[in-house]
C-alpha cells in the first residue's frame, strides 16, 4: 500500500433465502486469506504506518450471547480469534466505529475491498460495496484506493499450505469421479449422478460442491452452464461432468465426458480425442512469462486444426474468418483456481511460478448432440507443470475400462 494508508476488509453478508432462512454463509475470500476467520460480522483493519500501535492490525468479530450459542453455536472468542489470525488487537464487531474513527483521521488513503472480477454482475449491493459508499461520504477529503490489484498479486501465487488445501479438495473431487465411473449407466437420472458426487464429498469431509455441478447428458452438454440436472440418461448419450469439491474453502474443478453405456461411439471418440489433444498441447504452452490472452490465442490455433480434421470447419472458412472456431469453442482455456473457483487474477498478466490454473478446452456440436470438455487442474512450478489429476482416467480406453470394471463389480 501507499505510505499513510489504512485498509478495511469486510466479511460477506448473510444472504436471505426466504422467510427466516438464509443461505449457507460463505466468507469473503480476502478476509479468509488474510485472517483465517470463517464467520460472519468480521472486519479486518490494517494500518501499518499508524503512529498509534493499537491501530496497526485490528480484527473485529461477532460477540456470542446465550441466544446465539444456543441456536447457532458459539462464535470465536478473542483468544481463539487471536490464535487463528495471529492478530493481537481483537475487538467486538459493535466496537468498530468507536475504535476506528480516530485511525481514519490519522490516515491519508483508505483502501477499500471490492469485488473486481470483470465478469461479475452485482445486482445486489454487497457488504463491501455499501461500506465503500458510506466511507466516500463520511471521509470525502481522504483518497480512496483499491485492494483488489494487491490481493490478486498475493492470491495468484499459492503458498505451500494453499497447495496442500487445493490438493485435498482435488483428491476428494477425484474420488467423486471414480465413484461415478462405477455408477453411471443408461436409465439413471442426472440428479442421481449429482447425488453420488455429494455422497462421496461428504464421506471424505469435503464441505460440499465448489460450484453448482454440471451433469449434462446428450445435447444438454452443449449448454455451457447447464445445472438443471433433471434429464434421464439415454443409451448412447455422452455425459459431460463438470464439478468440484470444496475443502477448507479451497476448490477442485474437474471435467470429464463418459459414455452412458460404457462405450464411446466412433464419432464421440473422435471429438473427445480432439479435445484431449488440444488440452495436452495447451499444457505444453503454459509456461512462466506467457500472457493468458496470448496463451489462449495459441490454443485456439491448435483447436482450429482439430476442428478442420473433424470436418466441422474448412480451410477456406478459416482463411475468411480466423475466429471461425468460436462456433464450436466459445470459452477460455484456463482460469486461476483457489479460494474462488474462478480465482482472482490479472487477465492481461503473465503466468508465474506458483499459479494454479485449470486447463479446459472443449468442442460443442449442437447439431450432433455432442459436447465435450476435458479439464485438469495444474500448478506451475520451477520444473514445469504439476498436474493434480495425474493418473485419473482420461484416455477413452481408460474410461471404458474403469466403467466396465464398475459394471462387473455391480453384477
Amino acid at each position: 500500500m501507499k505510505p499513510g494508508s489504512i485498509a478495511v476488509f469486510q466479511s460477506n453478508d448473510e444472504t436471505p433465502r426466504n422467510g427466516d432462512a438464509t443461505f449457507r454463509f460463505k466468507q469473503n475470500s480476502d478476509v479468509f486469506y488474510l485472517s483465517g476467520v470463517d464467520q460472519e460480522d468480521t472486519i479486518l483493519v490494517l494500518f501499518p504506518d499508524s503512529p498509534n500501535p493499537l491501530y496497526k492490525e485490528m480484527l473485529f468479530i461477532k460477540e456470542t450471547n446465550e441466544t446465539i450459542a444456543r441456536w447457532d453455536g458459539a462464535k470465536l472468542t478473542p483468544e481463539q480469534a487471536m490464535q487463528c489470525s495471529g492478530i493481537k488487537q481483537i475487538f467486538w464487531y459493535q466496537e468498530f466505529w468507536p475504535t476506528v474513527h480516530a485511525a481514519f483521521l490519522l490516515a491519508e488513503n483508505i483502501y477499500l475491498n471490492l469485488n473486481e472480477n470483470d465478469r461479475a454482475a452485482d445486482k445486489v449491493p454487497y457488504n463491501g460495496l455499501r461500506f465503500a459508499r458510506f466511507i466516500s461520504e463520511k471521509y470525502p477529503a481522504h483518497k480512496l484506493e483499491r485492494t483488489a490489484p494487491i490481493m490478486a498479486d498475493l492470491r495468484m501465487r499459492k503458498e505451500p499450505e494453499e497447495v496442500e488445501a487445493l490438493r485435498k479438495a482435488i483428491d476428494i473431487t477425484r474420488s467423486g469421479f471414480e465413484r461415478l465411473l462405477r455408477y453411471i449407466q443408461p436409465g439413471v437420472w442426472e440428479y442421481e449422478i449429482e447425488a453420488e458426487m455429494i455422497h462421496e464429498f461428504t464421506r471424505l469431509r469435503g464441505s460440499g460442491f465448489a460450484f453448482d455441478p454440471i451433469v449434462a447428458s446428450g445435447a444438454s452438454a452443449c449448454v455451457l452452464h447447464y445445472i438443471e440436472n433433471n434429464r434421464q440418461v439415454k443409451d448412447g448419450d455422452l455425459i459431460l461432468l463438470d464439478f468440484g469439491a470444496e475443502y477448507a474453502n479451497y476448490n477442485g474443478d474437474l471435467t470429464r465426458c463418459v459414455p452412458a453405456n460404457g462405450k464411446f461411439s466412433p464419432r464421440q471418440k473422435a471429438v473427445y480425442n480432439a479435445v484431449l489433444h488440444v488440452q495436452r498441447e495447451a499444457k505444453k504452452l503454459m509456461k512462466p512469462g506467457l500472457r493468458l490472452p496470448d496463451y489462449h490465442d495459441a490454443v485456439c490455433e491448435v483447436m482450429t486444426e482439430q476442428l478442420i480434421l473433424l470436418g466441422l470447419l474448412t480451410t477456406d472458412e478459416v482463411k475468411k474468418d480466423k475466429n471461425a472456431f468460436r462456433r464450436y469453442y466459445m470459452h477460455g482455456t484456463s482460469h486461476h483456481l483457489g479460494l474462488d473457483v474462478h480465482d482472482v487474477m490479472h487477465r492481461w498478466g503473465k503466468f508465474e511460478i506458483g499459479n494454479v490454473l485449470t486447463v479446459e478446452p472443449g468442442i460443442y456440436i449442437p447439431e450432433e448432440g455432442i459436447g465435450v470438455r476435458i479439464e485438469n487442474d495444474v500448478l506451475i512450478t520451477e520444473n514445469g507443470l504439476m498436474d493434480f489429476m495425474e493418473g485419473l482416467p482420461i484416455e477413452t480406453e481408460e474410461i471404458e475400462s474403469a466403467m466396465a470394471t464398475g459394471r462387473t463389480a455391480r453384477a
